[in-house]
């Protein structure tokens, strides 16, 4: 028996006036998912339980069969895990976007233009955290890069209880005073922020990327604090073994600290432009290997919700079917094993809003030895219409596993 996920991050959403009123998943072009669903179990699922922020660490962790209120200790300290860092018990991480502010003269006064500033290369985001840990690093604070726009920061001897600091992806286009932190613990890391943007403002990154009209690198983001995170071996807690084909720091973290493979693939951006082949290609070779569950991750939707991009979210979910899971499919098929599948998104982005929200996502579970009476397509309405509910995220993984 063969299991996968596709995870496609922030898929589902609200109906939306740019769609004709319909969802990204009522209006994407998705035979073959929906050819699913008319033999699956379909139904609703709670990723994020009363009480957690909406966040892809939480609603990944619950699909993966961890319960959140046990085991999480913070998100950066999962991406840590994936950049290669070794955490001490004593160090506190935090998330360290690159982010796009406008220009007041106060940093207060500045807007946050682009959360991702303009979807930075990883090349140059080396270039802008290598000055950041040059100027701003020391034996208290360190600053190690990842992919994108997506960094970390490692305090020393640091505390977690730091007051709000808020997501960049939550407040595009605001004003940043009112989302700064009035914590005295928190006051170091605003200014390590505040710095950042008078060291980075006239980079040659930035010098480069303003004559070609696009975002600038102008300053750190400083957000997601946690400690050193224990997660229980996936293996050992479920009898099978598995993989992480992601582009994120966050979902190879979680897969490194579980003990899952968590390969590398060339092109994998986190974005619309990501290579949908080479992590199909990827997740295969581990099945190959003899790996029994493939966990692949698709970030894509979830960008283009938070940058309220209606139509690329719709081609995001079709590039996930046509160019990601067609050929996964068609290999599982070759193989003449068994096989069960679990579609889902972790939790909702509305186009609307442009941020995550904590509401019950939609989930397929389709299983090759057998017929079910599905659902004509998968989407929000349809999956809630058939009254099937899991109130425990965590539980999703049993279900897929025949467990539940």
């Amino acid at each position: 028996m063969k299991y996968m996920v596709l995870l496609c991050d922030g898929m589902a959403d609200t109906p939306n006036p740019a769609l004709g009123g319909k969802t990204p998943m009522e209006c994407a072009k998705k035979p073959l998912i929906d050819s699913l669903a008319n033999k699956a179990e379909v139904g609703m699922c709670r990723t994020v339980a009363s009480g957690l922020k909406p966040g892809s660490d939480v609603a990944n962790l619950s699909v993966m069969g961890y319960d959140p209120k046990v085991c999480y200790t913070g998100r950066s300290p999962l991406e840590a895990a994936s950049i290669g860092i070794d955490l001490k018990d004593t160090d506190v991480t935090l998330r360290c976007n690159i982010v796009t502010l406008s220009d007041e003269e106060n940093y207060e006064d500045k807007r946050m233009v682009d959360y991702c500033a303009g979807d930075i290369s990883t090349a140059e985001a080396q270039q802008i955290i290598a000055t950041v840990e040059e100027k701003l690093g020391n034996d208290i604070f360190r600053f190690y890069s990842g992919v994108s726009y997506r960094h970390c920061l490692v305090v020393d001897n640091g505390t977690t209880d730091l007051g709000n600091l808020t997501p960049p992806h939550d407040i595009s286009g605001k004003v940043i005073k009112e989302h700064l932190s009035k914590s005295e613990n928190a006051a170091p890391l605003i200014e390590l922020m505040k710095k950042s943007y008078d060291i980075l403002k006239d980079h040659p990154v930035n010098i480069a990327r303003r004559a070609k009209g696009l975002n600038e690198a102008n300053s750190i983001w400083l957000w997601g604090e946690g400690t050193k995170p224990i997660l229980q071996n996936f293996k050992e807690k479920n009898g099978v073994s598995g993989c992480v084909v992601s582009a994120v720091d966050l979902l190879k973290g979680i897969g490194i600290c579980a003990g899952m493979e968590t390969p590398e693939v060339e092109g994998a951006t986190g974005y619309i432009d990501t290579n949908f082949e080479g992590k199909a290609k990827a997740g295969i070779e581990a099945f190959k290997n003899g790996t029994d569950l493939v966990y692949f991750h698709f970030e894509a939707p979830d960008e283009c919700g938070h940058r309220g991009e209606a139509e690329n979210k719709v081609k995001s979910i079709e590039y996930i079917e046509n160019r990601a899971l067609k050929p996964i499919i068609s290999y599982l098929d070759s193989c003449r094993d068994d096989y069960r599948i679990l579609i889902m998104p972790d939790h909702p982005t509305p186009l609307d809003i442009m941020t995550h929200s904590p509401e019950p996502v939609p989930y397929l579970i389709y299983d090759s030895r057998k017929e079910l009476s599905g659902v004509e397509s998968f989407t929000e309405k349809n999956a809630a219409s058939t009254g099937i509910f899991v109130e425990h995220g965590p539980d999703i993984m049993e279900k897929l596993l025949g467990k539940k």
